[in-house]
């Protein structure tokens, strides 16, 4: 921008935003990225063969609700660190509250499992490669989440970049838990965690050098 444009702008004075601007782009952003990330699991890995009888067992809405509640809270996150000079605040302690109650959940069925056992309810038969699937059906939301932050006007980018790739994380694996085969805890608890910290810790590093405006 010249700078005599810039002058022309700051003379009209404050000009009041488009309403809802913040909620429709990322309800945009979620919807790519949601149907990105599912088409990339259809094509990928596939949908589970028994998924419909999974589906009847209260353990299958258990393991949704993780990832669901992770992405209500990054979301919730999302939008005050969007608005400049605004911290995430009780956010961050909500965000915290579904991976703990998980991890509780985990420990207390290690701790009533055989010792032989626990092994397997952390490791699964999936444990090599749960965490970079969701990482990679993690990759369409991360770029529509960060579409909606860029149209926005984040101050702290390295926070927002997390809070970002955190909410891509959960939308991933929100998607990915139509394929996946594990239904224990403990591997929830570790493999999911550590899929969704993925686009995380992607979205801190990347945060700095694409939301700067």
């Amino acid at each position: 921008m010249k700078t005599i444009d810039l002058i022309g702008l700051l003379a009209k004075g404050e000009v009041p935003g488009p309403r809802h601007a913040l909620a429709r782009r990322f309800a945009l952003a979620l919807i790519a990225g949601g149907l990105g990330a599912l088409l990339l699991m259809m094509a990928v890995y596939g949908v589970r063969a028994d998924l419909a009888d999974v589906a009847r067992l209260p353990l299958f809405w258990a393991r949704l609700a993780l990832p669901a509640s992770l992405a209500a809270a990054a979301l919730w996150l999302c939008s005050r660190l969007a608005r400049p000079g605004v911290n995430g605040g009780v956010a961050w302690v909500v965000l915290a509250l579904p991976i703990v109650l998980v991890w509780l959940g985990g420990a207390m069925a290690l701790v009533g499992a055989p010792v032989e056992s626990r092994a397997e309810l952390m490791l699964g038969r999936t444990w090599r490669t749960c965490a970079l699937n969701i990482g990679l059906l993690g990759i369409p939301a991360l770029a529509a989440v960060f579409w909606a932050l860029r149209g926005l006007a984040p101050t702290q980018l390295r926070r927002a970049g997390a809070a970002g790739g955190l909410l891509a994380g959960a939308v991933a694996t929100l998607a990915y838990c139509l394929h996946c085969p594990e239904m224990e805890v403990p591997f929830w608890g570790m493999w999911y965690v550590l899929g969704m910290a993925l686009p995380t810790v992607l979205g801190a590093l990347l945060g700095p050098r694409l939301l700067r405006w």
